[in-house]
C-alpha cells in the first residue's frame, strides 16, 4: 500500500475540526456536490489499496526486491512526467530548498521504502492476513508515536485503546507461535511515514518524487546487477509481464491522486473511518480468495484490535463535540440602558 495521510494525532485534530467547520458551513448544492466528489475518491483511493493483494502475485516471477526497485524506478518517472505540468510544478521549488522540509520527505522515503517491499514480500508470501493486521493497527501506533516522539498528552480512552492493541498483539503472538513481524514493520513504517509527513505541508506529487528520487539510484542499480547476472524477469519474461512490472508506476500515482482529491473535499472524520476499508478488503481476499486459514484464536485478536480501533473513534468524535462546544458563542442577556 501507498502512502494515505495517517490518521490524525490529537495535536492535528482541533486544526482539522476548524476545516471540518468551514466545509460544514458552506451548504448548498455546490458543497454537497464537492462532498459526493469527494467520497467517490476517497472510495476509488482505499479500494485501490484494497485490491493490492490481488495486484502484485501478478507480476510473479518478479521477486519482492525487482518488483520494489521496478515500483520506485516507474512510479519516479510518471511523478517527474506529472511535475512537468504547469499547475503541478508551481510550489516545488520551495519544497526542495527548505532543507528541514527536504530532509523529513528524504527520510519520508526510505521508511516508504521499507513499507512498499514488507507490503510486497508479505502478499506475495501468503500472508495477507498480516498485512491487513498490519494497517487496521496503524491508527494506534500512530497514536503511540505521538505520545513517544511528540510527547502529546493522550485522554484516557485513549490510553485504554491502546492497552486493547497492546493485548490484542500479545495474543496474536501467542496464536501465530511468532510476533506478527509483518504486521508490526507494516504498521510501525508507516507510522513513520506518517509522523514526518506530518511535518511537511506540501502536495502528493511533490512529496512523491522527493520520496522516490531517494530511492531511485538504489533502485536502477539493483534492476542493472539482475540484468547484468542474467537474473532480470522484465525483458525474459514476455510483453505482459514487463507491462505489468512498468504499471507499478500508476498503481502507485493513481490512488495517491485520488486520495489528495478526497482529502480537500471531504472533512477528516470521513477521510478517518474510510480508511479502514482497505484493510477489510484486504482480509476479505486474503480469507475468502486467498484462503488463508483464519482460526478462532486468530479471529479473537483481530476483534480486539476492532475493539481498540472503535473506542479510538468514540475518543475522537467526544473530542471534536466538545471542541466545537468550546467555540460556539455562549447566549448571555444584554442589559438594557434607559435614558
Amino acid at each position: 500500500m501507498t502512502s494515505p495521510e495517517p490518521t490524525a494525532t490529537p495535536s492535528t485534530r482541533s486544526r482539522a475540526d476548524g476545516v471540518e467547520r468551514g466545509g460544514e458551513r458552506a451548504g448548498g448544492d455546490g458543497a454537497g456536490e464537492t462532498r459526493r466528489t469527494g467520497l467517490a475518491f476517497g472510495v476509488g483511493a482505499y479500494a485501490l489499496w484494497g485490491v493490492f493483494p490481488l495486484y502484485f502475485p501478478l507480476l510473479k516471477p518478479a521477486d519482492p526486491l525487482e518488483i520494489l526497485a521496478h515500483r520506485v524506478v516507474w512510479s519516479m518517472v510518471l511523478s517527474v512526467l506529472l511535475l512537468l505540468l504547469r499547475p503541478v510544478r508551481r510550489g516545488f521549488g520551495a519544497v526542495v530548498r527548505d532543507r528541514r522540509r527536504l530532509l523529513r520527505l528524504c527520510l519520508a522515503g526510505v521508511v516508504l521504502g521499507v513499507n512498499w517491499f514488507t507490503f510486497i514480500w508479505g502478499v506475495n508470501h501468503g500472508e495477507v492476513l498480516q498485512t491487513s493486521l498490519g494497517y487496521y493497527i496503524n491508527p494506534l501506533v500512530t497514536v503511540l508515536l505521538a505520545v513517544l516522539v511528540l510527547r502529546e498528552r493522550l485522554r484516557r480512552l485513549q490510553w485504554v485503546a491502546l492497552g486493547f492493541g497492546f493485548a490484542a498483539v500479545l495474543w496474536l503472538t501467542v496464536d501465530y507461535g511468532r510476533l506478527p513481524w509483518l504486521a508490526l514493520v507494516l504498521a510501525f513504517s508507516f507510522g513513520a511515514y506518517g509522523l514526518f509527513k506530518k511535518q511537511v505541508s506540501a502536495p502528493a506529487v511533490h512529496t512523491l518524487v522527493v520520496e522516490t528520487a531517494v530511492l531511485t539510484p538504489l533502485a536502477l542499480a539493483w534492476l542493472a546487477g539482475l540484468t547484468l547476472a542474467g537474473q532480470s524477469t522484465f525483458a525474459a519474461d514476455g510483453v505482459g509481464h514487463a507491462g505489468l512490472l512498468a504499471s507499478t508506476g500508476l498503481v502507485t500515482a493513481v490512488p495517491l491522486l485520488l486520495f489528495a482529491g478526497a482529502a480537500t473535499r471531504l472533512p477528516l472524520r470521513v477521510v478517518g473511518m474510510l480508511q479502514y476499508l482497505t484493510p477489510t478488503m484486504q482480509l476479505a481476499i486474503g480469507v475468502f480468495v486467498v484462503r488463508e486459514p483464519l482460526p478462532p484464536g486468530r479471529l479473537v485478536g483481530f476483534c480486539v484490535v476492532w475493539l481498540a480501533l472503535a473506542l479510538l473513534s468514540v475518543d475522537g468524535l467526544r473530542a471534536r463535540r466538545a471542541s466545537l462546544r468550546a467555540l460556539l458563542p455562549t447566549d448571555r442577556p444584554v442589559a438594557s440602558r434607559c435614558g
